[in-house]
């Protein structure tokens, strides 16, 4: 029989025994600060954070920070290590850039990467930063970095038309969706207005022109709603995976979450319409769901199906089609797989056994989806 040590067992810290349990860490956690406007405080959060895991210990480094002259981040900056940037000519003239070798020589635990967005100067290893970014997540290596919500692709063109301002530099939105955690750093309209006003965030002359221009009011509600739209769906994509990975089937969406369960009827648009309102009415998403029972279509009832999944689409709803034999089962498991939390049903005025087959039906769909708000919705189909 082997000979055990107990003080040797005993010995073991809860962190050395968490440490010998836990699967190993394969790839670097990915945290970023988002923010809707320069001067919100992204950099100073991301550096405030750095700067009291340092003194937890932790091996914290800085790839690039930008300061732009505002002195209270410089001084954040100055007591944390940095690696030294890179120098690249370019058509004669030196420019600096992060420098991703050097990151990955010094190997720390966690880098502090600015400007998720930026693009490098020609000669670098990558043309956009986010691909560094990427690089030194695949080293194990953890980032916390920042960006403003208008450099997301999809939300570039909405922010243009908005302000008026062209986004010339963007990242993808799955970089976003990847990210293992995202604060917002945000500040009320006003109070950034302020800021702008004594000089915090750029030089007093250029205040004037900055507050008439990109930091009126109006440009700085809608791009904070936008900021946090997508913190929202963030910490509900979060909720999600937790509760995939417990096998939680309780719902607790921490958005409501509207479906339409449609047809080939051309009254489905009137469903559609009415799932959209309720949707605007309680903030929350709208999904459409049409279920293939393999029945041969007529042509026209093909076209008007499309017709009305292409509206659906019109109004931004997620749309699903999806194959199934029993109507009430497969809506049921739709609802509970995406945690809806309202429903909008159409009703044809039917009677005899239809009209039983339909009511029977809901209460299929009732017994197996109870955590759920039922619409229905009386519709005059143009075939009676």
């Amino acid at each position: 029989m082997p000979n055990r040590d107990p003080q040797s067992a005993a010995a073991k810290s809860p962190e050395e025994w968490l440490e010998q349990v836990a699967p190993e860490k394969t790839r670097g956690t990915f945290k970023l600060f988002l923010g809707y406007a320069p001067g919100v405080g992204k950099t100073y959060n991301m550096l405030s954070e750095a700067i009291r895991r340092h003194q937890r210990g932790e091996d914290i480094v800085i790839g690039v920070v930008e300061t732009h002259g505002r002195p209270r981040t410089a001084e954040l900056a100055q007591q944390l290590e940095q690696v030294p940037r890179r120098k690249i000519e370019y058509k004669g003239v030196v420019f600096e850039e992060m420098d991703l070798d050097g990151i990955l020589a010094r190997k720390p635990q966690i880098v502090l990467i600015d400007e998720l967005a930026h693009t490098n100067i020609e000669g670098s290893k990558h043309r956009k930063r986010y691909e560094d970014v990427l690089d030194i997540l695949a080293a194990n290596i953890d980032v916390l970095a920042t960006m403003n919500v208008q450099h997301i692709e999809s939300v570039a063109p909405t922010v243009q038309s908005v302000t008026g301002v062209q986004i010339r530099e963007t990242v993808p939105d799955w970089l976003i969706q990847r990210a293992d955690e995202i604060v917002m750093a945000d500040l009320t309209p006003e109070a950034l207005q302020t800021r702008m006003r004594r000089g915090d965030i750029y030089g007093v002359d250029r205040a004037e022109k900055a507050l008439a221009n990109f930091f009126r009011r109006g440009n700085l509600i809608a791009l904070r709603e936008l900021a946090l739209q997508h913190v929202t769906k963030a910490v509900d994509r979060t909720l999600t995976a937790y509760m995939d990975a417990k096998r939680i089937e309780a719902n607790w969406a921490v958005r409501e979450r509207v479906a339409v369960c449609i047809s080939s009827n051309s009254a489905s648009q009137t469903l559609i319409a009415r799932g959209a309102r309720v949707a605007e009415g309680v903030g929350g998403e709208l999904f459409v769901l049409h279920i293939d029972t393999n029945e041969d279509l007529a042509k026209d009832e093909q076209s008007t199906l499309a017709a009305n999944l292409q509206f659906a689409r019109n109004l931004n709803a997620q749309v699903f089609v999806i194959k199934g034999k029993n109507i009430a089962h497969t809506a049921a498991t739709f609802v509970r797989e995406k945690r809806i939390t309202h429903i909008v049903f159409g009703r044809t005025a039917v009677t005899g056994l239809r009209k039983y087959l339909y009511y029977w039906a809901i209460q299929h769909f009732l017994r197996e989806a109870p955590n759920v708000d039922v619409h229905i919705v009386t519709q005059h189909s143009e075939h009676e």
